[in-house]
């Protein structure tokens, strides 16, 4: 397909011209640009734009979605415009940073560093919830727990418990390992430096208070430098600093030392320097300051409690848009590891659940089916704890459900706080939360998330009705002239618009064409897993179809098969895509995992090469799951057919359980 120019230089013009671009780049969907302001951009003309399907900013990129196949070219176009050199993912990504102050890239490193270690923390607050259930008093007998009165349940709670504990009794390995890898160190020394800080010689931190109180301390004598022997278990900043140190001298130290004697020195000189100064110097210090924050965050929870629900549980939503949300999971773990239990957390379910709430509602208000559609898979993902396409794709669209959302949550904090409901761990952010709250407070709790079930709903529904008949009455009365619009000027100005209407426009492949003749294409698995709507990947780009109709699959295996006999029209250089041609002229892309464009081909073997064929069922490529989930990707793979193919007339999804070559997923319409 060819490029007309001039669209290109609109793109360039609409950014803020090429004077305002400091890097660009692309991967195999958007052009991905590093702005030196991004006020400068006009949305509005980018929208107008026929060659662009969407756009929106993240970590500090400006991104613009083309779509597969057309940005390789768009791209070289805008090259030749504005005379600019090409620059690398990690070039824009580096570029991006600078304009984040020194708050946002610490939330952003403290986010790295903890997003990787969280699905074992959610696993181990799960497990700890159904102990919970086992030995908590009063949850189906008065005053007794099941455990006590079928006491054969005893062991079978104590080896899910052991089971359980184990992330947070050795959640300095896990940080450690996280938190060296982050600063570009050796993650397995980060995993030694984590264990150093719980030997089983040392005081353990649980009984440190005890200990005080009793004079038994016991200290190391270095030379009259009496040095107490305790161990870290549940603290974060002693390791977080540590690892930083051990990372910064290895990395200083591989630097200078010769080939030939690195393995005997670097490894051992930094953990003996890191682990002696993290004894005597940063635990003793950051172990006070970590005790200071929580006795400040408890003395504010035990004297203003209400004041503390209703500003944390009202704006915890606005908190994941920023996403300095992440870094109270931090302090939630502080919390856990020094007091036993967190007060933040139930508050944190709450919100996810009222925004869920608010976004089911909107398939009451809205008419269009798409985004009713979206809606609702959008608040399914958001009861079960992940809230993003709940609120970047329906909620915060229209502003108010996001606002009712925080309303409802703000009214259910207060009333957590003030009946002081904590949680013995971290879960599952949504109605499962429940299973790590104290049991004795679960009442409470279910009370709470009535609350933010039944206001957000309630709200967003009359509200959003009212809304909709006020603009039915004005587009009664005065706009005659929409009607004479014609439709190729309605679908150009409907690119990438935030009202449902013009999202229907934009999605050509709804389009009906009468009695003409129509030809059908299964397109059947590549992978096998479980095949979800478009709307539940996080990614707005995939999410909002931007690029065209698709399915997902979360993937349970590591292999990508042809769906069907075509041939290989591209593959991405990182190897994490490959787009391919059937017979009759359509294209497919198929996109393993989100933002894996920047592990630049770790974890994935790509088995074939463009231009070649390939029969239905042969292996495509090959990707390592640890990997990609180590660097914190999601693995939720989109396969789409990309607009602006003319031989398509409309696309089925089929969702659920599948295997690869074995069940489709896709039913594409063709015309003629």
């Amino acid at each position: 397909m060819a490029i007309d120019r001039k669209q290109v230089e609109e793109i360039v013009r609409a950014v803020g011209g090429k004077e305002n671009i400091e890097a660009a780049t692309h991967c195999v969907t958007r052009l991905r640009f590093a702005l030196y302001d991004e006020s400068k951009v006009d949305t509005e003309g980018l929208d107008r734009n026929d060659l662009v399907k969407g756009q929106f900013s993240s970590q500090g990129q400006f991104q613009v979605v083309i779509g597969p196949g057309l940005v390789d070219k768009v791209y070289d176009e805008m090259i030749q415009i504005t005379g600019g050199d090409r620059a690398s993912k990690d070039d824009v990504k580096a570029a991006a940073g600078k304009k984040q102050n020194p708050i946002q890239r610490a939330i952003k490193t403290l986010s790295d560093i903890f997003i990787p270690i969280l699905p074992a923390i959610i696993t181990a607050g799960l497990l700890l919830g159904i102990n919970n259930i086992l030995t908590g008093p009063g949850i189906f007998f008065d005053e007794q727990s099941l455990v006590d009165v079928y006491p054969a349940w005893k062991d079978l709670a104590s080896i899910i418990n052991t089971i359980a504990s184990t992330a947070f009794t050795f959640l300095p390995a896990l940080i450690g390992w996280s938190a060296v890898k982050r600063f570009g160190g050796s993650p397995l020394l980060g995993i030694v430096l984590g264990l150093i800080l719980v030997h089983p010689d040392l005081l353990s931190a649980y009984g440190y208070a005890n200990a005080v109180n009793e004079g038994t301390v016991p200290t190391w004598n270095l030379f009259g430098w009496h040095i107490e022997k305790i161990g870290y278990q549940g603290q974060v900043l002693p390791v977080l600093v540590s690892a930083y140190l051990l990372a910064k001298l290895e990395i200083f130290l591989n630097k200078r030392v010769h080939d030939s004697v690195k393995l005997l020195v670097v490894a051992p000189v930094t953990l003996l320097i890191t682990g002696f100064l993290a004894f005597t110097i940063i635990g003793p210090v950051t172990f006070a300051i970590a005790n200071a924050i929580t006795s400040g965050l408890i003395y504010i929870y035990e004297s203003y409690a209400a004041l503390g629900g209703l500003i944390y549980g009202g704006l915890y939503a606005l908190l994941v848009i920023t996403g300095m949300h992440h870094t109270f999971l931090a302090v939630d773990v502080q919390l856990i590891g020094s007091q036993g239990g967190t007060f933040l957390w139930p508050m944190l379910a709450l919100s996810n659940i009222a925004q869920g709430s608010a976004a089911l509602a909107m398939m009451l208000v809205l008419r269009e089916q798409k985004m009713r559609g979206l809606a609702a898979t959008s608040s399914v993902s958001a009861f079960l704890g992940v809230t993003e396409p709940a609120i970047f794709g329906v909620n915060i669209r229209y502003r108010y459900p996001f606002i009712f959302g925080m309303v409802g949550s703000a009214i259910g904090g207060v009333l957590l706080t003030m009946n002081n409901v904590q949680a013995t761990s971290i879960g599952v952010g949504g109605v499962p939360g429940f299973l790590s709250i104290f049991p004795n407070k679960w009442g409470v709790f279910f009370i709470g998330m009535a609350i933010v079930l039944i206001v957000p709903f309630v709200l967003t529904v009359i509200f959003g009705r009212a809304k909709m008949r006020k603009q039915d009455r004005s587009n009664n009365t005065g706009t005659d002239s929409v009607s004479k619009t014609t439709p190729a000027a309605s679908t150009a100005n409907t690119a990438f618009s935030n009202t449902d209407t013009a999202a229907a426009e934009r999605t050509r492949t709804n389009a009906q064409v009468g009695d003409a003749p129509v030809n059908t294409l299964e397109v059947m698995a590549p992978l096998t897993g479980t095949a979800v709507p478009l709307e539940q990947v996080p990614d707005p780009a995939f999410a909002e179809k931007q690029m065209g109709e698709g399915v997902a699959i979360e993937p349970s295996g590591n292999q990508v098969v042809a769906p069907f006999d075509a041939q290989v029209a591209h593959v991405i250089k990182s190897k994490h895509a490959v787009i391919l041609e059937h017979a009759s002229g359509l294209q497919i892309l198929i996109h393993v995992g989100i933002n894996t464009v920047s592990l630049k081909g770790e974890g994935f073997n790509m088995h074939v090469e463009a231009g070649e064929h390939v029969r239905a069922g042969q292996t495509l490529l090959e990707f390592d799951r640890k990997v990609i989930e180590a660097a914190g990707y999601p693995l939720i793979t989109p396969i789409i057919i990309p607009d602006g193919q003319d031989m398509v007339d409309r696309v089925e999804v089929t969702t659920g359980d599948v295997s690869s070559n074995r069940n489709g997923i896709l039913t594409v319409h063709l015309k003629g």
